[in-house]
């Protein structure tokens, strides 16, 4: 049986797969490689470039043209800016690699006459020049991770690829694709001896073009899915094919780990007579989150990088973004895979990102919440969940102890927000869920809370108690601010269905005294909307 796959490169026989050669459009690679480019494939982590270098030699060597390796070079990373360790590793990647991929022990049996007599920064060029001379086919390099090495390790390797670009195809190899999550101009390379910044585009200025592996297309997503219902039998409802594509919007990991935990980890989803549904997407969704999944932790641990504050900081408010953030700034962020354009600008690439990075960043203070509230005090008698209550009872809490606990937030800056959410996911967390939509020159965060409550619909099935929640700072007037947010918060609480909907200003004006902060208004220009300053 095939299952969904989270680990390493897809193999079409062992794991549901879309194929690797569609998705980097094998067509155009190839006319690139007829043209003898040299190039760059890059995109997020685990999207899927590995696999698609690895079925790409493999398609190129069985048609017989050209002879074909993939190298991994990320274990030079280990080496940093020990230039020869660093390349004693990477010419022992390639001649193993091609030992053992292509059956070629020419490489293995030079590599260390290469290295003593050319040194680490002619001994990659050498090895490559002495392979293109002794094969019968015109040698193509596919070098992954490149991006994984620094410094002058970085330099030494973009250089001297560079330094054999005229002598191809006979004396060098005729197409070498560059492979990392970063394009190769974004490379900001920082020499130790020189102390100059270089950047990769200066040091590998032979390529001729970049091309971005994307994530899984709505279609895409629902083929792949579907793949497990052919072999099985058992079915994706059409609510839940949707909430797999809402949730990942194609993120290649996202979609196969919310697929896998839903059919082969979750105990109702291994009985294939049960259909998937909506409900269970939802929860595998925070099944991952709970885990902290290898893939969620690497993507947050990013977050405490300068460069990406300086983009998802006015993302959480709701800003514009400062002038202090650069164009490298937002690629880099881009190519992490945090947030991707949209025809509104710049947002977090879905909402499972948008979930995990308010609660990453505010992970010690629900811990901190988890003891002083507990979500029993705001349930009614009717297991309704009481938000005036909740609301009440955060708004106190803001006044006594924010100053404080805002100061402990890498994002002091989205500190107010950080904060009720943190308040409000410690609650929700016996039962419900939150969902947030934030994004940049937004001017509020949106969120939405869901609470089952104990009282069944007609069908028997528990109902969802739906509660809206819009975030706003003052900036302009407070009529001003309030005429706006006022808008949004209907506008918001009409699209989600919600019961009830409340309008949280934070008023964050130094010095400013608390008693004209803080304030209730349960009718505001006639709209069933509760204000809360604070």
């Amino acid at each position: 049986m095939r299952f969904f796959n989270t680990a390493g490169p897809v193999n079409c026989e062992k794991h549901y797969c879309l194929s690797p050669l569609e998705r980097i459009n094998l067509p155009d690679i190839l006319n690139l490689i007829a043209q003898e480019k040299y190039f760059v494939l890059h995109a997020p982590r685990q999207t899927g470039k590995t696999s698609a270098l690895l079925a790409l030699m493999e398609h190129l060597n069985r048609a017989g043209q050209y002879r074909a390796l993939y190298a991994n070079i990320e274990g030079a990373q280990a080496a940093r800016e020990d230039v020869a360790a660093a390349m004693r590793a990477i010419v022992s990647e390639i001649a193993s690699r091609a030992r053992d991929f292509l059956n070629e022990p020419f490489l293995k049996a030079i590599a260390q006459q290469v290295l003593q007599e050319n040194g680490p920064h002619a001994a990659l060029g050498e090895l490559l020049t002495r392979w293109a001379e002794h094969s019968a086919q015109p040698v193509i390099l596919l070098l992954d991770e490149v991006d994984a090495l620094i410094g002058d390790t970085l330099i030494s390797v973009l250089r001297q690829l560079r330094a054999g670009y005229d002598k191809r195809p006979a004396h060098f190899p005729l197409t070498i694709i560059l492979c990392g999550v970063r394009d190769v101009r974004d490379y900001r390379i920082r020499s130790s001896q020189s102390q100059e910044i270089i950047t990769g585009g200066s040091a590998f200025n032979i390529k001729a073009v970049s091309l971005r592996l994307g994530d899984f297309t709505q279609p895409e997503v629902e083929r792949l899915l579907l793949q497990h219902t052919a072999e099985t039998g058992q079915v994706f409802e059409p609510e839940a094919l949707a909430t797999v594509w809402h949730l990942t919007q194609g993120q290649p990991w996202l979609v196969n780990a919310l697929a896998y935990e839903t059919t082969f980890t979750m105990r109702e989803g291994r009985d294939r007579s049960r259909p998937i549904t909506a409900e269970m997407v939802q929860e595998a969704k925070e099944n991952l989150i709970q885990r902290r999944e290898t893939h969620l932790d690497q993507l947050t641990d990013k977050l405490r990088e300068p460069r990406v504050r300086r983009v998802i900081a006015p993302m959480l408010q709701g800003y514009e973004l400062e002038r202090a953030v650069s164009e490298d700034d937002m690629r880099y962020v881009t190519d992490l895979g945090l947030i991707r354009p949209t025809a509104f600008g710049p947002q977090i690439a879905n909402p499972i990102y948008g979930e995990i990075i308010p609660r990453e960043l505010t992970f010690v203070t629900q811990l901190n919440f988890e003891s002083t509230f507990q979500s029993a005090w705001y349930t009614r008698a009717d297991g309704r969940l009481d938000l005036s209550r909740l609301l009440t009872a955060f708004q106190q809490f803001f006044r006594e102890h924010s100053e404080s606990w805002i100061e402990r937030f890498d994002y002091k800056e989205a500190g107010p927000q950080l904060l009720l959410q943190a308040f409000l996911q410690r609650i929700v967390n016996g039962g419900g869920r939150v969902e947030r939509e934030y994004g940049l020159g937004r001017k509020r965060t949106d969120l939405l809370v869901l609470w089952p409550t104990a009282t069944p619909n007609a069908e028997g099935k528990t109902t969802v108690q739906r509660g809206v929640i819009e975030l706003k700072v003052l900036h302009k007037s407070l009529e001003a601010t309030l005429a706006e947010g006022l808008a949004q918060t209907w506008e918001y609480a009409d699209r989600c269905g919600a019961e009830e909907a409340h309008l949280v200003i934070f008023d964050r004006t130094p010095a400013k005294p608390w008693e004209e902060r803080i304030f209730r208004d349960e009718s505001c220009q006639g709209r069933p909307i509760t204000v809360w300053g604070m």
